[in-house]
């Protein structure tokens, strides 16, 4: 009636078809419930999740099959390493254990990808401390809910010479920064030092905000 087809829909995270008034599946519960989980990953919503459940579908011998193994075997060998909170198929982790790092400099971070991100630049060969995430009062996060009573045992053993806090330039980010210096002040011989603020490489003024200028201008340093 006035010509118009009938159209897909998502209703309840399932795909469905309208046909004639009435509503039917076009995929099987199994291939239902992969397009569920896959839309629960960051960056993948109901749409890109049905077509990268196509895509691996496609490749089932290539690509499916060698995931699922993959991810059965992360879920059974990964854990958290003991010492720095990264996670690792060891403990403690690669990280840790490695011995060409300067396990005297210690960066804090607040996850995992901020290790990650880190990482990639390549432009510090020091040790690493994940926080877990940020104190947050509002969302009922405090110091126990963090990995800082880890840190401040790990500096108050010795051996370390400087901490840098690389946490957000957030307010949640600001407050753990100062609450862990509050409590690594007086331990001897131990710098405490942070990520510096600004401009961004390649990064015009004019684009910049209010909050990202202050900071620079602050943070200016002699040439």
């Amino acid at each position: 009636m006035f010509g118009i087809k009938p159209q897909p829909a998502v209703f309840k995270n399932q795909t469905i078809h309208y046909i004639r008034g009435m509503a039917k599946r076009v995929t099987g519960p199994e291939i239902e419930r992969l397009i569920q989980l896959l839309a629960k990953v960051p960056g993948l919503g109901p749409r890109s999740a049905r077509r990268a459940a196509l895509h691996l579908i496609k490749k089932k011998d290539q690509l499916l099959g060698p995931l699922g193994h993959a991810m059965g075997e992360a879920y059974d060998k990964v854990k958290i390493c003991s010492c720095c909170g990264n996670v690792d198929t060891i403990d403690p982790c690669t990280v840790c254990t490695d011995d060409r790092r300067d396990q005297s400099m210690i960066i804090v971070v607040e996850d995992v990808s901020d290790l990650w991100a880190l990482e990639r630049a390549g432009a510090m060969n020091a040790a690493y401390h994940v926080l877990g995430g940020t104190l947050s009062p509002l969302d009922g996060v405090g110091p126990d809910d963090l990995n800082i009573k880890g840190l401040i045992e790990r500096v108050a053993k010795g051996g370390v010479r400087e901490v840098i806090i690389a946490v957000n330039a957030t307010v949640e980010g600001q407050t753990t920064a100062h609450y862990i210096t509050d409590h690594l002040t007086g331990l001897d011989d131990v710098k405490i030092t942070r990520l510096a603020h600004g401009v961004p490489v390649g990064g015009e003024l004019d684009y910049l905000d209010e909050g990202t200028l202050s900071a620079a201008l602050r943070a200016r340093t002699v040439i």
